[in-house]
């Protein structure tokens, strides 16, 4: 059996970056107001959000800044804090024009690139808490990073009419990143030690993963032995969206296709990658 292995993305954000400013540049006026998936959130205010994840990086974990606070005790603290921390900046940044969003967000961009690239990725850091709440590795908290900025540039793309960012050097590590959330999302599904869902995200940057039950836990590999009781085939323009909330279990039900145990497969439709992005998601017209 074959596990999963390291997503190293720090090298790429530039790039990424760049994709983002270029399409911001291009906006009209009107693109700039449009809504997006977050019912309250315009495409100003998601570039906004985007400009509060460069700053609230490097003034927390380059820096070392914490403000006080009240002390966070579980998830749901962590939700609420997160949840009031985006309000309260993006309610703040409605005042900032979008040449003034354009300039700081190329101005802390190379800033957090090299952040990103001056860290041990092979070092423990805390926990990425939609994948579980042990400790992970650095790699993947920046690959969590990378997904929050790239899905953010989609959701822009997707309300402004413009062509997705598919291609599988940006995309595919973003996937592989949030089919991690998997085993924390199984980790109350009951089944005897050895069953095994086979996920597969169709598409070229997509691929296939299999989780395994063992005595304790859902484990995630590359490679079984074992036949999949349950197999679970999802468009990549689909997958992304359920993971980010941006499309329901229902809708990701009727264009995935289901075989095996429906049981054990449904819950991944419930699969979310993300601590809280915004407000409760509309259903993207899409």
């Amino acid at each position: 059996m074959r596990r999963p292995g390291e997503i190293l993305v720090a090298d790429r954000f530039a790039e990424l970056r760049a994709h983002l400013l270029s399409l911001l540049a291009e906006l009209s006026a009107d693109d700039w107001d449009r809504p997006t998936a977050a019912p309250l959130w315009s495409v100003k205010d998601i570039a906004a959000h985007l400009l509060g994840d460069d700053i609230g990086t490097l003034s927390r974990c380059r820096d070392g800044f914490r403000p006080a606070g009240k002390p966070i005790h579980g998830h749901e603290d962590l939700v609420k804090l997160v949840n009031g921390l985006n309000d309260q900046w993006v309610r703040a940044a409605r005042r900032m024009s979008p040449r003034v969003l354009c300039e700081l967000l190329a101005y802390t961009g190379p800033q957090i690139e090299a952040y990103f690239a001056s860290l041990d990725p092979f070092a423990m850091s805390g926990p990425v808490t939609w994948a579980g709440p042990e400790p992970a590795p650095v790699w993947f908290d920046v690959a969590r990073e990378f997904t929050e900025r790239w899905h953010h540039q989609q959701q822009i793309r997707d309300a402004a009419g413009r062509p997705p960012l598919y291609e599988p050097y940006f995309f595919a590590p973003v996937l592989d990143a949030f089919v991690r959330a998997l085993p924390h999302t199984f980790r109350d599904v009951a089944a005897p030690v050895g069953t095994v869902l086979k996920v597969e995200i169709s598409g070229e940057a997509g691929g296939c993963w299999f989780l395994q039950r063992n005595q304790s836990a859902w484990e995630l590999f590359l490679e079984v032995e074992t036949i999949a009781a349950a197999e679970v085939i999802i468009p990549q323009d689909a997958a992304w969206r359920v993971f980010t909330k941006g499309m329901d279990g229902d809708r990701a039900r009727r264009v995935a296709t289901v075989c095996g145990d429906y049981q054990l497969a449904r819950r991944v439709f419930e699969t979310v990658a993300v601590i809280a992005e915004g407000p409760a998601v509309r259903r993207p017209a899409y």
